[in-house]
């Protein structure tokens, strides 16, 4: 204890202990521990590089993006090659049939916006049953492990903010009937914020202002929870990355996993063509030979808004956050050791709640903190061979964001009801739908029943009484 305060008073941070006496044996213990887990060397350097020295962008760097390079999707382009995705697809599906792969969902987010109290991954969005969105994705990789005669493991980072309630959750819910011991729940890195001259800001007498590092800061979670010595002594190299928000996302697409593989990438990353220049996603690029991906609050809007020949975007590539990783890229990008990379942090300035020397709280108006945070698609420019396929939106990214609007519970389980009806037409099943694909009822099926057109198809074939599809049916 006492070297540990030696060591704030040094690096100019003493002030994190000035009421520590004043503390109780458990809230001291507290404090101990979050300072404790502070690099106060990394968060120096944040502060000079970020707050006090940021560096200047030159202008006209934006000009100098191009539109990065991707796989297109057959059907989608002329210039597909149907013969390609075959093979990947083979490849993939050798990988999961070997126990090389393993999902990985980000999940440290609460219900705040959709007026939800619990962790995201707890909400219902399923049409008829509202399945919540961890069930959702437990069926999926339940159903995958089943397929290819190999239970997969998944991993699952959560927030301080959230563990204990996801981990309540899976237990109430008996893993959704997958083996507890292949389900790994560990929490996310925080970091502390910063006022302007870089002092550490208080939100108690005996507590740090800590926040997530961001989903970034996953792949070092990873690493610092004992998840990548865990997936090494399995065998798992292909780690399929997803956030906890997207109930259409196929977990582990043997196809995707298949590309990756075939090239040898560190990391492979999912497209939709924007749907409109100004969508809030962020867009795949490529700069001084380097595959990146530009925040969209970050592209000109004149580069936003640039035709190609044929009328379409020409900076279309949208990012929707699902990824593959090879194991080792992530042990690199994610330890503090020798040839470690390590990604860049982000500053975001916002209001943040403190204490003052006196002991007195405080609730500013306007932004008086800093916070540091990573991103995922940071480590697009570190990777070797990196690769970038389309998807269809209507197949893969239907996420719940906001209580109402746009990505809201609505527009997902309507994207979930159109999505089954594809599927069910695709079967011979007949179904009328509005303009925009709607039926005019709710029916769920689950991925235990079918989780792709092809095994839906195989599945209702091999019912002996088929059941007609109206309302509040479920296919399980």
């Amino acid at each position: 204890m006492t070297d540990l305060r030696k060591h704030y008073d040094a690096c100019g941070q003493g002030h994190v202990f000035a009421h520590f006496d004043s503390l109780s044996a458990p809230q001291q213990a507290t404090l101990l521990a979050q300072a404790a887990a502070i690099d106060l060397g990394e968060i120096a350097t944040l502060v000079k590089t970020l707050i006090q020295s940021p560096a200047a962008v030159s202008e006209g760097a934006a000009d100098e993006l191009s539109p990065a390079d991707y796989i297109p999707l057959p059907g989608q382009s002329e210039h597909a090659d149907p013969s390609l995705w075959k093979e990947a697809t083979k490849r993939g599906e050798a990988a999961l049939r070997t126990g090389r792969v393993a999902a990985f969902t980000v999940a440290g987010g609460q219900g705040t916006r959709l007026g939800f109290d619990g962790p995201k991954g707890s909400y219902g969005v399923t049409p008829v049953l509202k399945n919540s969105l961890f069930q959702v994705f437990a069926e999926k990789i339940l159903a995958a492990g089943r397929l290819f005669g190999r239970p997969i493991h998944w991993f699952i980072m959560t927030s301080d903010l959230n563990h204990e309630d996801t981990v309540a959750f899976f237990e109430a819910h008996h893993y959704f009937g997958l083996t507890p011991e292949r389900v790994h729940v560990f929490r996310q890195g925080l970091m502390p914020a910063v006022d302007a001259h870089g002092k550490i800001l208080m939100a108690d007498r005996g507590e740090i202002a800590l926040s997530p590092d961001g989903h970034g800061g996953s792949l070092r979670a990873l690493v610092r929870s004992g998840s990548i010595r865990l997936m090494e002594a399995d065998g798992i190299d292909t780690i399929s990355y997803f956030q906890v928000d997207n109930p259409l996302v196929r977990c582990l697409d043997p196809t995707f996993i298949g590309f990756h593989l075939m090239n040898q990438s560190d990391l492979s990353s999912k497209m939709v063509p924007k749907a409109y220049a100004g969508e809030k996603v962020g867009v795949f690029c490529q700069k001084d030979g380097k595959a990146l991906v530009v925040e969209y609050s970050d592209l000109p809007e004149h580069l936003a808004e640039e035709r190609d020949a044929s009328g379409e975007l020409r900076f279309k590539a949208g990012s929707i956050a699902i990824h593959v990783f090879n194991r080792d890229f992530i042990a690199r990008l994610g330890s503090n050791g020798e040839g470690a990379t390590a990604l860049p942090f982000h500053l975001a300035h916002k209001k943040v709640p403190y204490i003052d020397s006196a002991g007195v709280k405080h609730e500013p108006t306007a932004p008086n903190g800093y916070k540091f945070e990573m991103f995922v698609f940071d480590a697009l420019p570190f990777a070797e061979n990196p690769v970038i396929i389309e998807t269809a939106r209507e197949d893969d990214f239907s996420p719940v964001k906001n209580a109402e609007g746009v990505d809201s519970p609505q527009t997902c389980r309507d994207d979930q009801l159109r999505q089954y009806v594809r599927w069910a037409r695709g079967a011979g099943i007949e179904i009328e739908t509005d303009e925009t694909g709607l039926p005019p009822f709710a029916f769920e099926i689950s991925p235990l029943f079918g989780d792709t057109p092809a095994r839906f198809r195989k599945a209702w074939e091999a019912l002996p009484h088929k059941p007609g599809l109206t309302n509040g049916v479920v296919l399980v």
